[in-house]
């Protein structure tokens, strides 16, 4: 029981963390950038990916280990589709990632233009992480659980 409280807790300030680290990168980009302010949003996607290791990590340990069981995850549509929604946002966050590692290097008073598409890019990851606790609240009370007589 206390394994199972402590990796909750832990999945629960993951995303907490990972949404402030986006969210951080999301309040800090802008059109153009000194590269010492592209350093610090890359620090922030640092956090980001941080944070995404210990939600996996947290996530299949309660969908595997701890708590309910496997079958109650594996057969929800809902569930699929918030780890779909998850993927998607690891890929999303692909561009914006590579944009500001290549982009911290240098003078750190030089400008850097960030395009239009890092900056969407990271919207959209916030758009679809805005979704995940409506997604986890449906799963935690059952919704998308086939029924036993269907």
């Amino acid at each position: 029981m206390i394994a199972d409280i402590l990796i909750r807790y832990l999945h629960f300030i993951s995303l907490i963390l990972l949404m402030a680290a986006v969210l951080g990168q999301h309040l800090l980009l802008k059109k153009t950038m000194k590269r010492s302010e592209v350093a610090l949003v890359q620090r922030l996607d640092i956090v980001y990916a941080v944070m995404v290791v210990l939600v996996l990590a947290t996530g299949f340990a309660q969908w595997f280990w701890v708590g309910k069981p496997a079958d109650f995850y594996s057969g929800n549509p809902v569930f699929h589709v918030k780890v779909t929604l998850f993927l998607i946002v690891g890929v999303v966050s692909a561009y914006p990632s590579v944009f500001l590692g290549k982009n911290k290097k240098g003078d750190p008073g030089e400008s850097v233009e960030v395009p239009k598409l890092v900056i969407w890019s990271v919207r959209i990851e916030l758009l679809l992480l805005f979704l995940m606790p409506l997604l986890a609240n449906l799963m935690a009370r059952g919704i998308g659980i086939p029924l036993a007589s269907e």
